[in-house]
């Protein structure tokens, strides 16, 4: 897939340009309803299916106070959205300067750079522009007079009501990790670089891989199974996320610790997806490190025993 940041740099060769465009965090099933008809459209038409999408949501800049936290880091976003066979990702860089663009400017860039715009698919609740001035309707008004066809995805419901990327963020904060992997259509995952740890782990006779978390919306504390999605395939893996109250004095800095049992390398500046699975239990404070070396070990056990 090609990535690209100003629409002008796609050179079309005359070749209609059918978009989906949206924030798309966690790329879920509904997103995948809206990004799946300009895949479709353009292989109808023999044209590019391209994503127009952003950098970072948008709120983080027009309202940073009230800003959620990701789903997903963007080069997973755009990984997922690649996988459903879009060619061409327009990733813009969102700043104060590009949110306070007219709706109908915004458009017009889009024309003008693509050359030939010949469809937008969008979600039922997209707002553009700035102060969020222009809607669905906006957009079918400027369809029909500047040329290009305008679809609306339905909304796409998991127990009755809409799959949207707030719901998500709500289901994961409460550890509804099943819902969450119906919801986007794939397991659901926790992604970022793996970063240096203090050795704790390696001390203990279990090292792990540190993951930067930053930003992102989170599941609550505690053990979890998982699957580390590796080069060479998946690994079963145990996960531990929170503060380490065994190990830990002080101001408590919550750590997402991936073990990988019975394997060796080094992981070090790789971005890991780690699948997490059952819920094995809550974060607890031993009485000692040889009690929580024990709890450990029938961790990785109970991880090994039903991989």
């Amino acid at each position: 897939m090609l990535i690209i940041h100003q629409p002008q740099e796609l050179q079309s060769q005359g070749r209609p340009i059918c978009a989906a465009i949206g924030v798309f965090d966690g790329v879920h099933r509904g997103h995948q309803s809206v990004i799946n008809h300009a895949v479709r459209e353009a292989g109808r038409l023999g044209g590019w299916a391209v994503v127009i999408t952003f950098d970072r949501h948008p709120r983080s800049v027009v309202d940073p106070a009230h800003a959620p936290a990701l789903i997903q880091p963007l080069s997973r976003k755009l990984a997922a959205i690649q996988a459903l066979g879009v060619q061409v990702a327009l990733v813009f860089r969102f700043d104060l300067e590009f949110s306070r663009q007219p709706a109908e400017t915004f458009v017009q860039s889009l024309l003008s750079g693509f050359g030939r715009l010949a469809s937008l698919s969008v979600g039922a609740n997209f707002f553009f522009g700035h102060g969020r001035a222009g809607n669905v309707g906006t957009l079918q008004e400027l369809g029909a007079r500047l040329g290009f066809a305008v679809h609306v995805a339905e909304p796409v419901l998991f127990n009755g009501e809409p799959v949207s990327s707030t719901r998500l963020r709500a289901a994961i904060r409460a550890g509804r990790l099943a819902e969450v992997s119906v919801m986007l259509g794939r397991p659901y995952a926790v992604c970022g670089p793996v970063q240096r740890g203090q050795g704790l782990g390696r001390r203990l006779g279990f090292p792990t891989a540190n993951l930067s978390v930053e930003g992102l919306e989170m599941p609550p504390y505690g053990v979890y199974a998982a699957t580390v999605i590796l080069p060479e395939g998946p690994r079963p893996a145990v996960v531990n996320w929170g503060c380490r109250p065994t190990v830990t004095s002080g101001t408590p800095i919550p750590h997402f610790e991936v073990h990988l049992p019975n394997w060796e390398g080094d992981l070090y500046g790789m971005e890991l997806e780690v699948q997490l699975g059952r819920f094995l239990r809550a974060e607890q404070r031993f009485a000692n490190v040889e009690e929580l070396r024990a709890q450990i070990a029938r961790d990785i056990s109970s991880v090994l025993t039903r991989s």
